[in-house]
């Protein structure tokens, strides 16, 4: 079999800081921003791979959840414990300067993990935690 990834979900509550973040601070490039009936999905991704994207979507847009659970993830959101996404660069502690610099809430600043990676975190402007891992 060949299968890989194409692309991944995450939540935003505020299109335009998500693609000041993704855009602007990740330097993601923007595959797609599509509006309908209020809400706005918005698919980035990393230039060097064309083929994998996270697409930035309204929370809880599918019609088949109730209210209590709409109130249930816009919550844990705020808490960054709905979503998160591990990301992957040759040189940490340049990519957390440019972050931190750019004002995205550091969660942790690099650091040695008992469990053999060197990373760091933020959190994006929904509340997702996305760490960073050093590669190599």
């Amino acid at each position: 079999m060949d299968i890989t990834i194409h692309s991944t979900f995450l939540p935003h509550d505020d299109p335009e800081a998500s693609l000041a973040f993704y855009r602007d601070n990740l330097g993601f490039e923007v595959r797609n921003d599509v509006g309908y009936d209020g809400m706005r999905w918005i698919t980035v991704g990393a230039p060097a791979q064309p083929g994998t994207s996270i697409v930035l979507t309204p929370p809880a847009a599918d019609p088949g959840i109730t209210d209590d659970e709409r109130r249930t993830i816009a919550e844990m959101m705020a808490k960054g414990t709905y979503a998160h996404l591990i990301l992957a660069t040759e040189d940490l502690d340049a990519a957390f300067e440019h972050l931190q610099a750019n004002g995205a809430e550091v969660v942790q600043e690099p650091t040695e993990q008992p469990y053999g990676v060197r990373d760091c975190a933020f959190r994006d402007p929904a509340g997702n935690l996305i760490r960073i891992n050093q590669l190599g």
